[in-house]
């Protein structure tokens, strides 16, 4: 579980996060939403580190971060995977040395355990025949399973997707909503995903947090998002007259 409280952060007069906090919860596909420019990009740094927020805590697991020692925020960062809007694959190495890299950098697993762990995430992803090609040669789809085997391959606890389905015709992005979604739910991970798409909201959002402005104005799951009576948060939802009309008889 990761847990922030009343997170802010400006750059120079202008506020971007104006005190968030809330809760992602174990196992669940915990997700961002809300309009581009509304912070959603900006608290996800913040929460895994890349930023630091001018006042608030983030805690995972009950551990304070963002003002911890460096042993303490070393062995945390070792729990997080990532999987990047654009993939992030180095293009000079193949799909398994993509994978294999986060143990390079940060195990002392022996090579033969090394083999073993990038073989398991690459099946698990449907990917063990893709293990000598370079990215270059594969899918776009089939990239962003890379990624999201890359960010398991540490065996983490906390997973962290900026809009996974970026690019991707809409069959595609299913595959990988429930893609991730098993994953999750499989080793009870703590995923959190940042997203426009309410294909994606609707179909594996377990919990939101939906930003207007820098601020949070909901929170609950995808059951509930239906119904809600927050006027920015209808007009985000039921953007075009064919989701008004559907809401109308939900």
């Amino acid at each position: 579980m990761i847990e922030i409280n009343n997170i802010q952060k400006s750059f120079g007069d202008k506020t971007v996060l104006k005190g968030i906090s809330g809760t992602f919860y174990q196992g669940k596909t915990n997700m961002i939403i809300g309009a581009s420019g509304t912070g959603k990009s900006v608290l996800l740094k913040c929460i895994v580190g890349l930023l630091k927020p001018d006042t608030g805590d983030v805690l995972y697991n009950e551990r304070e971060f963002t003002r911890a020692d460096k042993d303490t925020k070393r062995d945390i960062r070792r729990e997080i995977g990532m999987l990047f809007q654009g993939g992030a694959l180095f293009d000079s190495k193949t799909v398994q040395e993509n994978v294999r890299f986060p143990l390079d950098m940060l195990s002392n697993m022996s090579n033969n355990e090394k083999q073993e762990r990038v073989a398991f995430c690459l099946e698990r992803v449907g990917l063990s025949h893709a293990a000598d090609r370079m990215p270059s040669e594969i899918s776009g789809g089939m990239q962003k399973r890379v990624g999201i085997a890359r960010a398991i391959v540490l065996q983490s606890k906390y997973l962290f997707v900026d809009e996974p389905n970026s690019g991707l015709d809409p069959l595609t992005a299913i595959k990988i909503d429930n893609l991730i979604q098993e994953i999750t739910q499989e080793n009870n991970i703590t995923t959190v995903i940042v997203s426009h798409d309410m294909n994606s909201v609707m179909e594996i959002g377990q919990h939101i947090l939906f930003l207007y402005q820098g601020e949070k104005l909901w929170e609950g799951n995808n059951q509930q998002i239906a119904h809600t009576d927050v006027e920015e948060l209808n007009d985000f939802v039921f953007s075009n007259k064919l989701l008004r009309d559907l809401k109308k008889h939900l």
